[in-house]
């Protein structure tokens, strides 16, 4: 079952010609997403490349929009510069509250976007092209029931040494492949699932629970899976990717998160926060000490599920 999907699920980013997209699209509104936090060494650059191949030199996007999550660099000048509409998370309908996080701004997105058609792109990447935009958009314009379109790529781990293509994906490796080989079975023929490039059909992403943390990517999958089923999931190999790595502590925050969301798809029970004890040098000393962080693992409920018919803002626009 597993390669069967794979033979008919996965793509090239060259698969399709711009042209081919082009004529695809249609009427269809597209939007590029990018959540950041602290990213003014790269995500200028991004969004001025992406904006001139896929908005000035093709009308393939309608709208970039950089999501903020409480930078304290100039993300958000310098984001507004190369061309991008930037939001804050925190100003994006407040009355909702707010929570720090990648998927509270992806979550968040849906309330300033008008696109039926949802690109996610992290804004921290080093090494990358613009046709990763396109790749994401091939199987959802191209294949009427995709609903999700994860990325793929050769990812080196960037610490000065030579290191196999894939070893970058740390946390995918040990705590997002076991957990699928364990209990999501189906999805194993996906390459990268915790992927930040992705995109997806915006009346699907409104049917979604969306974890404010990274956990969002499998959440994501899962909850595709259990929906519309396998073959509304489809990847696409984009080449090469690098970007910034977490410390390793980071790492163990990160983990936590992706198995709350874990727990609670197949618990059915889900809590809000989790003490995460680690241990640390002593400072001036030898030995450890313990330190506890506190780890958000909440979850946004659909965004389709709001009472009010106001809340939604332009999400019927993909339903």
């Amino acid at each position: 079952m597993i390669d069967d999907w794979a033979a008919r699920r996965t793509y090239r980013w060259c698969d399709w010609s711009l042209a081919d997209l082009m004529k695809a699209k249609g009427e269809t509104k597209v939007s590029l997403v990018m959540p950041a936090r602290n990213e003014a060494a790269t995500v200028g650059g991004q969004v001025s490349r992406v904006r001139e191949a896929l908005m000035e030199t093709v009308e393939l996007l309608d709208e970039i929009v950089v999501i903020d999550s409480d930078s304290t660099d100039d993300t958000i000048a310098i984001a507004q510069g190369a061309g991008a509409v930037v939001h804050r998370a925190v100003d994006i309908r407040p009355d909702l509250g707010w929570s720090p996080g990648k998927g509270e701004a992806m979550w968040k997105s849906q309330f300033v976007t008008t696109g039926e058609v949802i690109v996610f792109m992290d804004a921290d990447l080093l090494d990358w092209d613009t046709h990763f935009v396109p790749g994401l958009l091939g199987p959802l314009l191209t294949e009427p029931d995709v609903a999700l379109v994860k990325g793929f790529y050769e990812r080196p781990f960037l610490d000065g040494s030579a290191v196999p293509s894939y070893d970058g994906g740390r946390v995918t490796e040990l705590v997002a492949r076991p957990l699928i080989a364990l209990l999501f079975p189906q999805l194993a023929g996906l390459v990268q699932p915790l992927a930040g490039e992705w995109a997806v059909r915006r009346s699907w992403f409104a049917q979604l629970s969306v974890p404010t943390g990274y956990a969002v990517e499998l959440a994501a999958l899962i909850d595709t899976l259990r929906g519309p089923g396998l073959d509304a999931i489809a990847q696409v190999d984009l080449g090469r990717r690098a970007h910034s790595h977490q410390a390793l502590l980071d790492l163990g925050a990160m983990a936590t998160q992706i198995l709350a969301a874990v727990q609670a798809r197949v618990s059915g029970s889900s809590i809000s926060s989790v003490d995460l004890r680690q241990f640390v040098p002593v400072t001036d000393g030898e030995g450890v000490q313990p330190s506890t962080r506190t780890v958000e693992v909440a979850e946004r409920p659909p965004a389709a599920s709001l009472s009010n018919p106001s809340d939604l803002s332009d999400l019927s626009e993909g339903a």
